[in-house]
């Protein structure tokens, strides 16, 4: 069987001998128990190699496939393990410190919620609450986090809620929080303690008692009260001459742009090695990590801190994506994957939708002279997953433009995680929802790595700031000028924020000259300014995500430095990531450097968030930035209703009723 590309997701038979191979090195006694197998990337230094040779059309150099695995060994020892599948043996194993966790298996989390749910301790808490008989209890099981630097146990937290007794599966039990929250011991699943929730303006708790019947707000249409659907007619997406796409394996060609996806169980995708009209522009593109911290300050909502990626993965908690409903059009997928504890692998089917899309204009002048227009069509191609994580989906868009741009959204949408709140009681950290029902303020910080190629490895992260030009006699007579002034980040770091002088972020190549402007070829970083972690710097939500701190940051090339707060985040205690990266003194100028964006948004949530959240959208653009010697999209065909068939549809006043033409 010939060998994978270097880039292609894990196969079946991979994990299988990954995990095989571990567990035939240890006794059955020591109950090996997988929580996550997956390909590791190549070295660079390597596959710049191959990918050169590949292009040219010459043998590839080998490259062989290294999975990594972690996994409990004897019940609460965690392991890392490197094998070469390609040779079919094991490179490395390591049992890792004691207090390290690893991802949770969302295997597991689905065993541990029915194990909380009918332990005798949890069950005699309900038994207070002295539900309607059609009443029961339903629990989500959430990452425990950190609050004692000697708390070395894997541990989950337990938030219950109650399920309304009308016996639909899909109801709202996010709208009917309680107050007693147990705390257990992962894979042993041994009972810890029972905490109990404030549901005050203090931390004051009181023991559980009767339950208080309140009105469940449903968002599901059959339970949601609105019985008069809107009027919507259908919005067809056709492209009856076929897609402007191809895909071949993982490769996808498209309006100039090349590159290949692979599906990753901990980041969803990633895409590498990106052309642009033959032009080198990245290495690889993806969403690194996202941490999610509440502002609720009542134990023991501080601890509520996620971790998203790090501590159970995008990759195999993705979306099964369905046709006509999270991607419209002609839809190419492509397959992830997951494992049990036995290290078995299954496919999540489409959980990487692709597709074109048109996106509005892209250019447009009109001569006035004549009243000619000359006007083309921005049109778009969709890389896109979808990952839910308990009550929160995330959904992940990596938007190919035809002009040589490159739109990196993300859009929040799901269920609010709540809180129980008393009768006329307000606090200042969150809003009440629904009846005795309160959602924290919380924020999304998500950190995207964009490992550059622009016409190169070599390339140079830059800020412009604008500033007045003083005024001068004979320089600036009238006091109306204002310059750019540039500065070259030349060590591991961040860089500041700055809106106000309008700073805007660059990654050029100090060895390629734009013909026409006579400076660096570049791409462009734009994003707005936006509040970053509001944790004190003392705090372990700091300590643990200091990615989370800035919004861009740069780094020197490292093999397997991926993850911007580390590698195994599940009650971490500190960043490993680029906490420690970010200070090494390296040069990141002219070189092999990392770009970090973070992008982040602070989520005061409002009435209309619930039962279920509207998307919020939030972006990254990379743009050409004098990379090309003119607009790069002159050659996109001129936008006339020959091609594009729009029909004309009249009112009833202008000549009848739906008249139409085209």
């Amino acid at each position: 069987m010939a060998s994978p590309h270097p880039f292609e997701s894990a196969k079946d038979y991979e994990i299988r001998l990954t995990s095989k191979l571990i567990k035939d090195s240890y006794p059955a006694s020591a109950n090996v128990h997988f929580v996550q197998i997956d390909r590791l990337d190549p070295p660079k230094k390597d596959m710049i190699k191959y990918l050169a040779a590949e292009r040219e059309g010459l043998k590839t150099p080998p490259i062989p496939r290294v999975f990594y695995a972690y996994y409990y060994t004897n019940d609460l020892e965690f392991n890392k393990a490197l094998v070469n599948v390609t040779a079919g043996h094991i490179i490395t194993k390591q049992q890792q410190p004691q207090g390290t966790v690893g991802p949770f298996l969302p295997d597991d989390m689905m065993e541990w919620e029915e194990h909380c749910n009918n332990h005798p301790i949890v069950i005699e808490e309900i038994k207070k609450l002295k539900l309607p008989s059609n009443y029961t209890v339903r629990n989500d099981p959430w990452i425990y986090a950190t609050d004692d630097p000697n708390e070395k146990r894997p541990l989950v937290q337990f938030f219950m809620y109650v399920l309304a007794g009308n016996g639909h599966t899909e109801s709202n039990h996010y709208s009917l929080p309680l107050k007693f929250s147990p705390v257990f011991e992962a894979f042993t699943k041994k009972f810890v303690r029972m905490d109990y929730l404030p549901g005050g303006f203090d931390a004051t708790t009181v023991p559980t008692g009767p339950w208080q019947e309140v009105q469940c707000c449903e968002y599901h249409p059959d339970l949601n009260g609105e019985v008069v659907p809107r009027d919507v007619k259908p919005l067809l997406i056709s492209q009856p001459e076929g897609p402007s796409f191809t895909v071949q394996g993982n490769l996808v060609k498209w309006q100039g742009w090349e590159f290949r996806v692979s599906s990753t169980s901990r980041e969803g995708f990633a895409v590498y090695d990106g052309y642009f009209k033959g032009r080198q522009v990245f290495y690889r593109v993806s969403l690194s990590e996202m941490t999610v911290p509440y502002g609720d300050p009542r134990a023991p909502y501080h601890r509520k801190q996620a971790f998203d990626l790090g501590d159970c993965g995008f990759g195999v908690n993705g979306n099964r994506l369905a046709l006509g409903c999270d991607c419209l059009g002609v839809i190419k997928y492509m397959d992830g994957h997951g494992i049990h504890a036995n290290g078995e692998p299954f496919v999540i089917p489409n959980t990487i939708c692709m597709h074109e899309q048109d996106d509005g204009l892209l250019y447009k002048h009109v001569n006035y002279r004549t009243g000619n227009a000359t006007v083309a069509r921005r049109r778009i191609f969709i890389v896109q997953t979808i990952a839910t994580v308990a009550n929160y989906e995330y959904i992940i868009n990596l938007k190919f433009v035809s002009d040589g741009s490159i739109d990196i959204e993300a859009r929040a949408t799901g269920i609010l995680s709540t809180m129980p709140i008393d009768e006329n009681v307000k606090v200042p950290w969150g809003t009440i929802v629904a009846p005795n029902c309160m959602a924290a303020y919380h924020q999304h910080i998500l950190s995207f790595r964009i490992d550059p190629a622009v016409d190169g490895h070599k390339n140079t992260v830059v800020f412009d700031d604008t500033k007045k030009l003083p005024k001068d006699k004979e320089l600036n007579p009238y006091g109306i000028g204002f310059v750019s002034d540039r500065k070259f980040v030349e060590k591991p770091g961040y860089v500041e924020q700055s809106p106000f002088t309008n700073r805007s972020y660059k990654i050029i190549n100090e060895n390629v000259i734009n013909p026409i402007s006579k400076t660096p070829v570049g791409y462009k970083i734009s994003m707005p300014a936006r509040q970053m972690l509001l944790a004190d710097d003392t705090s372990f939500n700091t300590r643990r995500a200091k990615f989370a701190t800035q919004q861009v940051w740069v780094t020197k090339y490292h093999d397997n430095e991926l993850f911007a707060a580390g590698e195994f985040t599940n009650q971490s205690q500190k960043d490993t990531g680029l906490a420690e990266w970010s200070v090494r003194d390296e040069n990141v100028r002219n070189d092999d450097c990392v770009v970090w964006a973070t992008l982040g948004f602070t989520h005061i949530p409002r009435v209309e968030d619930f039962p279920v959240m509207p998307v919020e959208i939030h972006n990254i653009m990379l743009t050409p930035f004098n990379f090309f010697d003119k607009n790069p999209a002159l050659d996109i065909p001129q936008a006339n209703n020959n091609f594009n068939k729009s029909i004309l549809v009249e009112s009833k006043e202008e000549g009848g009723c739906c008249k139409t033409k085209i």
